[in-house]
């Protein structure tokens, strides 16, 4: 019989925590691609949907992406008449971006939509087990950003 050691067992779960993450996430690319968006415009519309006006800062923290990658997704949804960036009254360098009809339109249509995907893929947990998934995932995390990153293993820590 195997012993698994820490390590092993660290790795384990980092290879499972990523296969699910990936196979979740394709069921949720699937659905913005039938809607002509790739997921990173996808939540740039669900963020404006949910939080009104954003400054592009402010965005591109909610949705995690670069500052390059903030202006080019506000870039390709202005094109495609979705959303617009408006100039910001009290700082003349800063923009907001926000939704145009359309794009107001488009999202509160497949919003509903694509919580229903998400639902049917992460359906194979009970409703139970989905929130023991959620403590569990959170306090994972929480512990991570804690540890900052590229912080060493020191051998026998725990």
């Amino acid at each position: 019989m195997t012993r698994t050691t820490r390590e092993d067992l660290a790795l384990k779960l980092t290879v499972v925590l990523s296969k699910a993450q990936a196979a979740i996430e394709a069921h949720a690319a699937a659905h913005t691609a039938s809607h002509g968006l790739t997921l990173a415009e996808f939540a740039v519309l669900e963020a404006l949907y949910h939080k009104g006006d954003l400054l592009l800062g402010e965005l591109q923290r909610k949705i995690v992406v670069s500052t390059g990658g903030i202006t080019y997704l506000v870039d390709r949804l202005e094109r495609k008449g979705l959303v617009r960036r408006l100039e910001c009254p009290t700082d003349r360098r800063a923009r907001y971006a926000s939704l145009t009809a359309a794009g107001s339109a488009l999202i509160e249509r497949i919003f509903p939509e694509h919580t229903a995907w998400l639902e049917h893929a992460v359906s194979g947990l009970t409703q139970a087990e989905q929130r023991t998934a959620i403590a569990l995932l959170r306090t994972l995390g929480q512990h991570a950003e804690t540890m900052g990153a590229g912080a060493e293993a020191t051998a026998g820590a725990r």
